[in-house]
């Protein structure tokens, strides 16, 4: 079963495209979790994940993140891509705004409405048509604290509303929707419309900021096109 969001959350996150979930992970589930990417390459600012056994399942129903995911999107939900970002003081980058606009998928079939085509850490990515995007959503699991000293996102409340959003657009929009700095502590969950325009700064007091930016979706790809998965 998934978790059921309240009445005013659910509006939040209809209106704002972002919603926070305090204290999603027990100690328990945040120590599964550390383990699970223990054995990951340190001191690099984002690992893309994939073929992880124990994060696979962690990842599964009826699990904790599943749960968030399932909120959203219901029980059909799955993890599509993975993605370990840390910043430390020898790894501190900022990131500008942007929409997330690529999905993982196992091989290359041409589909109407899909492309460009990229590789990204050996992984094949395309862009699909945007109401697949806006039709999915983005969970951060958090195993740190994220205060505001050490760059939390930032995000562009309601941006997710507004489609694709051209390159030259992206300031004007951000100013029109204003900012909200997505503050958390360790077992946090945030949870996003997977287009909302977000970004961030460099930490200015750099401590580790492991974050686990996993996008779930509901229901298959067209044309043959099939998720890659985690």
């Amino acid at each position: 079963m998934s978790i059921e969001l309240s009445e005013r959350e659910t509006v939040s996150f209809a209106r704002d495209g972002a919603l926070r979930i305090r204290a999603a992970l027990d100690a328990s589930d945040l120590q599964g979790l550390e383990d699970a990417v223990a054995n990951l390459p340190p001191d690099q600012a984002g690992i893309r994940l994939y073929g992880i056994p124990a994060l696979r399942s962690f990842l599964a129903s009826p699990g904790a993140i599943w749960k968030v995911a399932a909120s959203a999107l219901g029980d059909a939900a799955r993890p599509v891509r993975a993605i370990l970002f840390d910043k430390t003081a020898a790894t501190n980058w900022g990131l500008p705004w942007h929409q997330d606009r690529t999905i993982v998928v196992a091989r290359r079939v041409e589909v109407e409405g899909f492309g460009p085509w990229t590789v990204k850490s050996g992984l094949l990515h395309v862009a699909p048509p945007f109401d697949l995007l806006a039709g999915m959503v983005t969970l951060r699991v958090h195993l740190d604290p994220v205060p505001e000293m050490n760059a939390p996102l930032l995000i562009a409340p309601g941006s997710h509303r507004l489609g694709q959003i051209p390159e030259g657009e992206l300031r004007s929009v951000v100013q029109r929707c204003g900012t909200a700095t997505c503050l958390a502590d360790a077992g946090d969950i945030w949870l996003y419309s997977t287009p909302i325009l977000h970004g961030s700064e460099a930490a200015r007091d750099p401590a580790h900021r492991r974050v686990l930016q996993v996008d779930f979706a509901a229901g298959e790809l067209p044309g043959g096109l099939t998720w890659l998965g985690v």
